[in-house]
């Protein structure tokens, strides 16, 4: 059985001095230390399984305006001319083969890139389910989600957003709380102030500060195999009355 992924490591790790790294948590290649491809899967709540290449902005251009459903640019690295590959749509490998063989002689040394050519793969042969894709349509964390949505859209004012292609309630125009998956584990991050962060992190393994915003008094909560409801539901309350305004906080005593 072949995944996706192996098969775009095939491509990729088959090209001379290639090596592989995790960036951002995506497997990301490169060849004489310069970045040619990235694997992303999901990336922002985008649920595509896509391939980026480090291409130049007309070939950028002309690929996107060829194949519109296949191709798209990337937010982020799209400016300087990557390219995003669209891997379960219908393009086919050999193509896909042959871009990743553009982008690495782009960036190789002439040694290498006059010596090579694209890698011949066969299509994977294992079928991403909706879940491997975007983990949040899992079983378990739509369980999840639909116990969050009823307690979060029962307060005053309270609707759900987005927030990095992830579910966010907001207490009219802040976000209160967000539900991200990443690095296997599902996470709820509120805001609960400096003094609760320390003591919700000294004595329990599940909450950790998270990187960014976690100056500003918010807390991750790992909900993958735990859920403590009523202690959620405590942390929801104060998130929200936190960023609620007067009304809201009159509506919600009422």
């Amino acid at each position: 059985m072949s995944t996706v992924y192996d098969v775009v490591r095939e491509i990729c790790l088959g090209m001379p001095e290639t090596e592989e790294v995790i960036s951002h948590s995506y497997p990301h290649f490169k060849v004489a230390g310069k970045g040619f491809a990235t694997f992303s899967v999901n990336h922002h709540g985008d649920e595509k399984v896509a391939l980026l290449l480090n291409m130049v902005r007309d070939r950028q251009q002309m690929l996107v305006e060829s194949a519109p459903n296949c191709f798209f640019v990337p937010p982020y690295s799209g400016p300087q001319g990557w390219v995003g590959i669209e891997l379960n749509k219908d393009l086919s490998w050999d193509r896909v083969s042959k871009l990743a063989w553009e982008a690495y002689i782009r960036l190789a040394p002439a040694d290498l890139a006059n010596s090579v050519q694209p890698v011949k793969v066969k299509p994977p042969t294992e079928k991403m389910k909706p879940e491997d894709i975007n983990p949040l349509k899992s079983k378990e964390n739509a369980t999840i989600l639909k116990r969050l949505r009823a307690f979060c859209l029962g307060l005053p004012e309270v609707v759900e957003d987005k927030q990095f292609g992830n579910p966010a309630f907001k207490a009219g125009k802040k976000s209160f709380c967000n539900v991200g998956h990443r690095d296997r584990k599902t996470r709820l991050q509120i805001w609960v102030g400096a003094e609760m962060q320390v003591s919700l992190t000294s004595f329990n393994e599940y909450f950790e500060i998270p990187a960014y915003v976690g100056h500003r008094g918010w807390i991750n909560l790992d909900l993958t195999n735990k859920q403590n409801w009523r202690e959620i539901e405590e942390l929801l309350l104060i998130s929200y009355k936190h960023f609620a305004l007067k009304r809201m906080l009159k509506a919600l005593k009422g």
